[in-house]
């Protein structure tokens, strides 16, 4: 029987978009299970809570039955992953600004633990363009965001912007 192959997808995730949704369920159909860590990313200002971003991500993934969801405040992504057991962690990758950023980190990273695969995952075309921080631009001038992110997530960023009305 081989070991279970356990994914973490790691992110800040703040809003959880389309864009992740794709890369979730193409590592779900690879992997036994996917985690996703929503963590704190001390270079960015949040517009949700993690406990705001971890329900609106559970939502968003519930028709994959072989996803979870975490949030964690403060431990490196290496330390997580070896407490979860898993080898392997997702990274979506979209343009080749984001290969040589994800590159280093995926080098550090193995230097921190050697067990630890990286596994990019070159975002469909569709999604190329999407990055969280432009949603949450577009969404605070009240522009439509509906086609980036799940249903709920663009409910929840209509709320933060006082547009649920």
């Amino acid at each position: 029987m081989r070991e279970k192959r356990i994914a973490l997808f790691p992110g800040s995730f703040d809003p959880f978009t389309n864009g992740h949704l794709n890369t979730v369920e193409r590592a779900s159909r690879l992997f036994d299970e996917v985690i996703i860590g929503i963590f704190t990313n001390t270079t960015k200002k949040p517009l949700f809570l993690p406990d705001e971003k971890k329900e609106l991500t559970e939502i968003a993934v519930t028709h994959l039955g072989n996803v979870k969801v975490l949030t964690q405040t403060e431990d490196l992504t290496v330390n997580i992953a070896k407490k979860l057991e898993a080898k392997f962690l997702i990274r979506g990758v979209r343009n080749s600004q984001d290969y040589e950023y994800e590159k280093n980190i995926a080098f550090m990273n193995k230097q921190m633990d050697s067990e630890i695969e990286t596994v990019f995952l070159l975002a469909d075309e569709l999604y190329s363009n999407i990055s969280s921080s432009m949603i949450k631009e577009i969404a605070k001038f009240q522009g439509d965001v509906s086609s980036f992110v799940p249903e709920n997530v663009n409910k929840a960023l209509k709320q933060k912007y006082g547009q649920d009305k």
